[in-house]
């Protein structure tokens, strides 16, 4: 990607006396390069401040990618135009700063809002059978606790979701971006989460300690839902909460998701809420009652256009979605992020449900 962002757009828009723009691609591979040396082995120190720079190469380098496929298709496209040579130089010289300038542009709006606190994104659900005339629901997900997110932000992060007085949390997982022993004093601050909070894991638990992430968490008194259901509510006013484990489990081997034991013993009668990290999930449920499934794992794409991408593995981006006539999915963008700490078009969120009965 670095080489065809210097051959296609850092080489084409530079003169003779701006050839020094080389050093952007040579700088970016070199810190591409120190970030995958730290995702593999783990031997770079632990800093954030390290690790928010070295992963922002990362991202800078995708979209300067984007913005060089940009240049590179409309610059073939406008060799077809018959144009003037001394016009065809004044306009492309146009071209080249209004492309610097959307590029500067497209990184710092990046920048800015990968760094911002999560807002708040209300949504109202209306559900068949919904036992109770109103049920306000928070949903957090991929916090991704690591490097860069510390305890400051989640004890923000347990203030501002109790300031919304939630008859229910649910953490859809990839909640830790670390092993749990190194992250226990960040994680803390959720045991002051005042609603009855559940967990369900998400592809990072799997990839730091299944075990020790559930542990901790129950620590907490955080309810983590492994293929099991809950059933919320009293007398006739109940409904079914299902968590089902990640799809990573199958490849790994361990805490593989099972829908048959998650609804063991459950009244499908009821109506069934269930969580799942991964939104393609949504695709297998049949024989198994889903109202409502509750997801996350995609972070809305984090930096657009990366969004298309991930459309080819999942079924869902964002948002709510009519899945079937009797099957409503959710998938939020996230709480946190991962890897480069960038946005684009994919803003952070705590998502709150309204759900009401149809």
């Amino acid at each position: 990607m670095n080489i065809y962002i210097w051959r296609r757009f850092l080489r084409l828009i530079s003169h003779a006396k701006v050839h020094y723009l080389i050093i952007i691609p040579i700088l970016l591979m070199a810190g591409d390069g120190f970030f995958i040396l730290d995702i593999a082995t783990g031997v770079i120190p632990d800093s954030p401040a390290l690790y928010f720079i070295s992963s922002s190469f990362v991202g800078v380098t995708f979209m300067l990618f984007v913005v060089a496929i940009v240049y590179d298709l409309s610059i073939t496209v406008s060799k077809r135009v018959p144009v003037d040579q001394s016009r065809r130089r004044t306009l492309k010289l146009i071209f080249d700063v209004t492309m610097l300038v959307a590029a500067i542009a497209y990184l710092l709006r990046g920048f800015s809002q990968g760094v911002k606190f999560p807002g708040l994104n209300r949504v109202q659900v209306r559900l068949k059978d919904f036992p109770l005339e109103r049920f306000n629901l928070v949903q957090l997900t991929d916090v991704h606790v690591g490097r860069t997110i510390k305890r400051d932000f989640i004890e923000r992060l347990v203030a501002e979701t109790n300031q919304l007085n939630p008859d229910m949390v649910v953490i859809t997982g990839d909640l830790v971006d670390l092993p749990v022993s190194r992250i226990e004093y960040d994680l803390f601050p959720l045991k002051d989460l005042k609603a009855p909070t559940y967990f369900i894991l998400g592809n990072h638990e799997y990839f730091h300690g299944v075990g020790e992430a559930v542990a901790y968490i129950r620590e907490l008194g955080i309810i983590p839902l492994l293929n099991e259901h809950v059933v919320i509510g009293e007398g006739e006013q109940q409904f079914n909460l299902v968590g089902l484990n990640d799809i990573t489990g199958i490849r790994t081997g361990f805490y593989p998701p099972d829908k048959d034991k998650a609804f063991a013993g459950a009244d499908q009668d009821k109506c069934c809420i269930v969580l799942a990290h991964q939104p393609r999930m949504i695709t297998e449920m049949d024989g198994c009652r889903c109202d409502l499934m509750l997801s996350g794992h995609t972070h809305g794409g984090q930096i657009f256009p990366f969004g298309l991408l991930v459309m080819a593995a999942q079924p869902y981006l964002a948002g709510l979605h009519s899945h079937t006539p009797e099957q409503q999915i959710f998938v939020s963008r996230g709480t946190g992020y991962w890897g480069p700490p960038l946005r684009f078009l994919a803003p952070s969120e705590i998502s709150q449900l309204i759900i009401q009965p149809t």
